[in-house]
């Protein structure tokens, strides 16, 4: 995967700057940085890696960020004295000492090593924090390696201070990309493009891009309520689900879906049709459902509660004609997406209807 990553970012697109080989640093042996980076919720799901490649999707997905779903990452760095080869990392959530994250931030520093040689020559302490439940399937990976990530480039644009605010974005998704998928998705707002499409100008494999389309304004102004059924982590992860996509025996066809439900999502952003916007995403969260417990082992990641707010939902929209819609991540819980101007009478339903099934909601805008 190396050698071919390596040809793609040097010979066609050519982003040779990717690769950081300076020896020497102008910057302070100590400092700190912080960056704030938020969650997303894909339209369009990536479910599906390439083997023997680190973090390639087998179909292009889009998102939303959410403005009110984030994590909060300081990274403090100490210049060693005596370089050693070895990474030196502490990590604290909520302010806890956490040594069960340490082999993952240790694998991901060492997949970006690579293109941010000067990892080697520090100790790290990091910091972080979330808005929400972390490993219950609002994507804690994808804001947490982001701002992660982000912390690493605010230090690179110290050690080069002519590190343009375009390329910044871009290297720091590339990043990301290395430790979490989705986390590519998260380092830009609005709506965000992964993976390579034929009708999306621009869109590749290795790092994310603003979708670069007309949008609706209807589409500009949308509300995300998520309705927190379970917060404990999830029995089994995504990186462990992905994987079980390799065998998978609908998993072709459900990439040739994705494909065509990303093409179909072009027209209805930039028209503005709601119902079709709706029919579309419920569609997309059911496929990837319909993958997790198709596969080899087999398994559940939606609860009974799960379920009697999808029979609510669509109760209510029948009998309504409100233009509420709903989402799923990989996990339990439930994301409603419907436009701000309907605001007020949805919430009367979640209020009303909802809230039993639920251990708490969170109430985001896509950003």
């Amino acid at each position: 995967m190396r050698i071919n990553e390596l040809f793609f970012i040097l010979f066609v697109l050519n982003l040779k700057d990717f690769f950081y080989r300076k020896k020497k640093y102008s910057i302070d042996t100590n400092g700190v940085v912080t960056k704030k980076s938020f969650s997303n919720i894909a339209l369009i799901k990536y479910w599906g890696k390439q083997k023997n490649k680190i973090q390639i999707p087998l179909n292009s997905s889009i998102s939303y960020s959410l403005e009110d779903v984030y994590t909060v990452t300081r990274l403090i760095y100490h210049l060693k004295e005596r370089k050693k080869r070895n990474f030196s990392v502490r990590v604290f959530f909520s302010g806890k000492e956490e040594n069960r994250f340490i082999p993952k931030i240790l694998e991901f520093f060492h997949r970006i090593s690579f293109y941010c040689s000067y990892l080697r020559d520090f100790h790290f302490v990091i910091e972080t924090e979330n808005t929400f439940p972390h490993s219950s399937g609002i994507a804690s990976s994808a804001s947490s390696m982001s701002a992660l990530a982000l912390c690493i480039m605010e230090i690179e644009r110290k050690l080069v201070s002519s590190l343009k605010e375009d390329f910044f974005l871009r290297k720091a998704s590339f990043l990301a990309r290395l430790g979490s998928g989705s986390a590519c998705r998260s380092i830009y707002p609005g709506l965000v493009v992964w993976g390579i499409h034929k009708s999306i100008k621009g869109s590749n494999n290795l790092y994310a891009i603003p979708y670069p389309y007309q949008v609706h304004p209807i589409f500009t102004e949308m509300v995300d309520t998520i309705l927190v059924i379970d917060e404990e982590p999830k029995e089994i992860s995504s990186s462990k689900g992905h994987q079980l996509m390799n065998n998978n025996p609908y998993a072709k066809e459900r990439f040739k879906c994705a494909h065509k439900n990303m093409e179909r999502l072009i027209s209805i952003l930039k028209v503005g049709d709601l119902q079709d916007f709706g029919e579309l995403i419920e569609h997309e969260a059911l496929s990837l459902h319909a993958m997790i417990m198709t596969s080899h082992p087999y398994f559940l990641w939606m609860k009974p509660n799960t379920l009697n707010v999808l029979y609510k939902v669509w109760d209510f929209r029948k009998q309504s004609r409100k233009n509420i819609y709903f989402t799923l991540d990989a996990g339990a819980n439930v994301h409603l997406l419907y436009p701000i101007q309907e605001k007020k009478f949805i919430m009367k339903l979640i209020d009303n209807d909802l809230l039993s099934y639920c251990k708490k909601i969170i109430e985001s805008f896509c950003k």
